[in-house]
């Protein structure tokens, strides 16, 4: 009689689900944010989903959210848009949507003095 070749899986040679070895499916951004409205998971300042629902139940102001999106982004929205001033300290901070992106300012004036810049550049 031929012996096989093969061998079979000793107790050694056990094997492990991914979940197991600690490899688990990262959630998408979009997974995140709906677990967060639902309540399964705390709200991360590190997620633009996580930044507007602790600045909607006034966990941090709006200047920490802009803080924080500029620090995990591109660290635009921590500063006034038209002076570079940072946003730190600011009792409220002005928003302004303009071509489709946020701007931040530290006062009305400065709102309305980027807003006239950006006229005068059509």
């Amino acid at each position: 009689m031929a012996k096989s070749s093969k061998k079979k899986n000793s107790d050694s040679e056990k094997l492990y689900p991914a979940e197991e070895q600690g490899i688990l499916h990262e959630e998408t951004e979009e997974e995140k944010g709906e677990a967060m409205d639902l309540g399964e998971e705390d709200e991360e300042v590190y997620t633009k989903k996580g930044r507007e629902l602790l600045e909607e139940d006034d966990e941090i102001d709006t200047w920490e959210e802009g803080f924080m999106e500029g620090a995990t982004d591109s660290g635009q929205l921590g500063k006034d848009a038209l002076t570079g001033e940072p946003l730190m300290d600011i009792e409220d901070v002005y928003e302004l949507e303009f071509n489709g992106k946020t701007h931040r300012f530290i006062n009305e004036k400065n709102a309305k003095a980027f807003l006239k810049k950006q006229k005068e550049k059509r």
